[in-house]
């Protein structure tokens, strides 16, 4: 289905992704935005830009979805099949800039894959 308008609601949610280019777990998401919208149109707007590529999600360490912003990703092509890093300290969480190579199954066709690494951030470890 794919965003069609780009609503108020839309901007703002995209703004946030625009502003800090790290990943939002779905609850810290919904607390930027409650007093201007309700957790289900965050729902709704963040499953529209998934489908259209702007943006991917994962599960995070306690199994909480988080959302990052999407490159070279569209509505017919996602290349989201990288790792993502937690940090155990300060709950911090990073797409990592590797590619990973996920094999071919026989009979089985994958679409998605969670490759979650956790550990201390940079800031964190020192």
């Amino acid at each position: 289905m794919g965003i069609i308008r780009k609503t108020k609601a839309v901007a703002t949610v995209l703004q946030i992704f625009e502003e800090k280019n790290e990943a939002k777990s779905v609850v810290h998401l919904i607390e930027l935005v409650k007093d201007k919208m309700n957790k289900t149109t965050v729902y709704r707007i963040l499953d529209r830009l998934e489908q259209d590529g702007t943006i991917h999600s994962f599960n995070g360490k306690d199994g909480l979805k988080w959302y990052a912003k999407s490159e070279g990703c569209s509505a017919s092509y996602h290349s989201d099949m990288h790792p993502h890093f937690q940090c155990t300290t300060c709950d911090k969480v990073e797409c990592l800039p590797f590619e990973i190579k996920i094999p071919s199954i026989k009979n089985h066709k994958v679409d998605s894959t969670d490759i979650l690494l956790i550990g201390q951030c940079e800031v964190c470890c020192v």
